[in-house]
This record gives C-alpha cells, sequence and structure tokens, in this order.
C-alpha cells in the first residue's frame, strides 16, 4: 500500500493512477479524511491531557480529605470523560474510513509503463520464434485432446459446471510435465521449491494486494471464513508476513499449486477450449529483495527471462508485452505479459505475467529488512508466472501437431513423458488415410 504522507505529497499523481488503472478511488475523499482524522486526534489528544491533570490534581485533594475542594474537579473529568467518548467515536469512525480508503489506493507505475485503456493498448517489446505455417487442415486444441482421448470438456462440465474439464491419460502427464520442467528449471537458477496453502485467510489476500478490488474474482468458502487462491503468490509472500527477512541476496520461492479463479466479467469470452477456466495449476516465481528500483527492475527482468527461457525450452514462438495503465492491477507498478502464439486463434494468447511491485505488496504484509546502517525497511516483491497449465496446452498441443494426427513432444519435456517423442492418436479412425 501507498503511506498517507505519499498520498498528501503526490495526490494528483495518485489521482491519475487510479484513472488510468480504472479503480474508483478519490484521493480528495481520503484526504478528507485524513484531515478529519488528524484534527480530531489534536483534540482527543488535548483532552486526555486535560483530564488527566485534573485527575491528578484530585488525588492528593481526596488523600487529604478535601472532598469538596475536588468535587468541582471530579465534576469537570466526567464531563471530559463524556465529551471524550463522543470525540473518540468520531476518531475510530474516520480512522476507519482512512484505513478503508487507502486500501483502495493503486500503486504508482513506472515511468516506462505505457498508458491505455485496455489489453489492446500493450506494447510489444520483442517477438520470438516463427509462428510455424500448417500445409494440413489445423486441428484445435480442443479436437487434438479428444483425438488422442486427453481432453473431455463435456463431462467436466457435467460434472462441476461451464469452465470445467478432465484431463486424461497424455494430457495429465503433460499437465504435470510442464509444471516439473518449470519447477526444475528454476530450482536450478537458485529458486526454492515450495507445495503451499490454496486456501487462505482473507488476511492473506488483503495483505497481498488481491482484496478489496479483486474479491469478484475469488471462490469463497462459505462458513470458513477461507478463500481459494487464484495464484501461490498469496501463499508464497504471506510465508513471511511480519517477519524481518534476510535479503542480501533476493529470496527466490517457487509455488506450485492448484489455483481457482472465478472469471466473473467474461461471459463469453473463450468459452471453446481451456483457455480461461475455473480451475488451473501454475507454478509462480516469487522474489522478495531490497527496496532499491535497480535491484528489483533486474528481478523483473530476471524472472521474465525465466518463463521465456521455459518456452524456448517447449519451442514455442511467443511475444513479450509492455502492459498498460488500463490492463494493470491496483497493486502493479510494471508489468510485462508474454504471449504465447496459438494457432486456432490466429494470434498470440497471453500464457505469462510478470510483476514489480515495489514495496506495496511488503507494506501490506509487513515483510522488512535491515539495512546497512541496520534501520528497518520494507521489502521489493515481485512475481512471475513461470508456466500456467492447462493453458500452456493449447499452444503446446496446436504448434506441434502433425499432419497425422500425433503432436510432436518438444525435447526438453521428453525426460518427464517417460522419453516419449511423438503422441499418436490411440483411435485408428483419427489417423490420415493416404
Amino acid at each position: 500500500m501507498l503511506t498517507i504522507q505519499f498520498i498528501r505529497d503526490n495526490a494528483e499523481q495518485v489521482q491519475q493512477t487510479a484513472i488510468h488503472k480504472h479503480i474508483p478511488f478519490q484521493v480528495d475523499e481520503l484526504l478528507t479524511w485524513d484531515v478529519k482524522r488528524r484534527e480530531l486526534l489534536l483534540q482527543t489528544e488535548a483532552m486526555r491531557a486535560q483530564r488527566n491533570k485534573l485527575s491528578k490534581d484530585v488525588a492528593p485533594l481526596m488523600k487529604q480529605g478535601s472532598k469538596e475542594a475536588a468535587e468541582p474537579l471530579m465534576a469537570q473529568v466526567k464531563q471530559l470523560n463524556e465529551k471524550l467518548g463522543t470525540l473518540e467515536a468520531e476518531l475510530q469512525e474516520a480512522d476507519r474510513h482512512v484505513s478503508e480508503l487507502l486500501l483502495l489506493a493503486p500503486n504508482i507505475v513506472s515511468a516506462d509503463t505505457p498508458i491505455g485503456k485496455d489489453d489492446s493498448d500493450n506494447v510489444e517489446v520483442r517477438q520470438v520464434g516463427e509462428a510455424p505455417v500448417f500445409d494440413f487442415e489445423l486441428r484445435d486444441h480442443v479436437t487434438l485432446g479428444e483425438m488422442h482421448d486427453m481432453i473431455d470438456i463435456p463431462r467436466g462440465v457435467k460434472t462441476a459446471g461451464s469452465r470445467n474439464y478432465y484431463l486424461k491419460g497424455a494430457g495429465l502427464y503433460l499437465h504435470l510435465a510442464v509444471q516439473r520442467l518449470a519447477l526444475d528449471y528454476l530450482a536450478a537458477r537458485g529458486f526454492t521449491p515450495m507445495d503451499v496453502p490454496v486456501m487462505v485467510r482473507p488476511e492473506a489476500l488483503n495483505r497481498t494486494g488481491f482484496f478489496p478490488t479483486g474479491q469478484d474474482q475469488t471462490f469463497e468458502l462459505t462458513g470458513e471464513d477461507k478463500w481459494l487462491v487464484g495464484t501461490s503468490e498469496v501463499s508464497l509472500v504471506s510465508y513471511y508476513s511480519d517477519e524481518i527477512v534476510d535479503v542480501t541476496d533476493p529470496i527466490r520461492l517457487a509455488g506450485m499449486s492448484a489455483c481457482y479463479r472465478r472469471e466473473i466479467g467474461s461471459a463469453g469470452r473463450d468459452v471453446r477450449g481451456l483457455y480461461r477456466v475455473h480451475q488451473f495449476a501454475k507454478v509462480e516465481q516469487v522474489v522478495l529483495c531490497k527496496n532499491d528500483p535497480a535491484v528489483s527492475e533486474a528481478v523483473l527482468q530476471e524472472i521474465t527471462g525465466h518463463a521465456e527461457g521455459i518456452l524456448k525450452l517447449l519451442e514455442l514462438p511467443y511475444r513479450v508485452m509492455a502492459v498498460c495503465t488500463g490492463d494493470m492491477s491496483q497493486k502493479t507498478h510494471k508489468q510485462y505479459d508474454i504471449e504465447t502464439w496459438m494457432p486456432s486463434r490466429e494470434a498470440y494468447g497471453e500464457t505469462h505475467s510478470s510483476s514489480n511491485l515495489l514495496d506495496f505488496q511488503a507494506r501490506r504484509s509487513n515483510i522488512r529488512y535491515r539495512d546497512g546502517e541496520g534501520n528497518l525497511q520494507y521489502c521489493h516483491t515481485l512475481n512471475n508466472t513461470a508456466v500456467a497449465s492447462p493453458r500452456i496446452l493449447i499452444p503446446l498441443l496446436e504448434n506441434h501437431q502433425q499432419a497425422d494426427g500425433s503432436i510432436y513432444i518438444p525435447e526438453a519435456l521428453r525426460p518427464y513423458m517417460g522419453g516419449t517423442e511423438r503422441l499418436v492418436p490411440p483411435a485408428a479412425e483419427y489417423r490420415e488415410r493416404p
């Protein structure tokens, strides 16, 4: 979160950021409550001091038995206590408003973040690899999944409703293989692999900046006061909440977990296939580092590079996009999306996201470290999707499909697929006839 002092000093910048990010936040409302809170605090403190002084004067009079002399003072103390009760209630109300509004204040964006209304205004940074050209009729991932008996969406819908699916046989093994590849890739680069809680308390979501603005995207467990996370970022950052950590070297974590998302607002969008589903799995990178902008910028490039490295191992064409203000979340300072070529869409589709949050998340989560002078400082936090499945299966199946219906397995995945170099449809009727 932003400090109230920063907002006081940079009110116009914060308001413009809220407008650009489409966040319903009014700086003037916060500052009005802030002024009222400070006035009430001064009045309350002055009245408490007056009451305490009178109470102190009463004590020796009562000890001397001068009750008559003490009574006027006691009456004043009583009146002050009554006024204090009203003032303290008003102060508590002002405190509540300030606290609630502070949770809505957006993180400022980097100087090189594009200004735009939505993802159509994101800016391409680089493009890597060539989109394949097919000399046969293209099949989408749903058709390929049915041919290979590894994706069953109708039964997923029958069992769990829209945007659900079953992965079977090779589909499940591919789902696990891409996750294990990503996990091993990150472990070799100094990340600590972790299995994390996916049911968390609401405080964890508030502290990591997913609440209150993202509450409509999150599944609640009724009667449990717990929520299902949409990313292990929540659990990885919360691992260090209220702690003082050592970031002499950045702390690098890799969480592997199931994830859940309601997809509110996406009705009618991406209804076919595995692009937008309620349940998926991710390997997530989270890094905590010093609150030096140069350090966190270097980490952002590093973790984005890890995601690119995994896509190169999967032999998939992709592009890196600088995300504009209108496509950013409240908590993000700078963001890249990586979009992978999806032949059936005839377009790139988002498969990875990489963000620098500065100290916005660490302030909410109270994660600090000691600098060279021993002073406590808030960390910078960053996150990136190393791989998310089953969405990554869309480009994996579609880009590597062959004319005969078989699917080429990239060399880097083969150790996780029992050495399999190519998946062949099990049903003869699906094979191409000469």
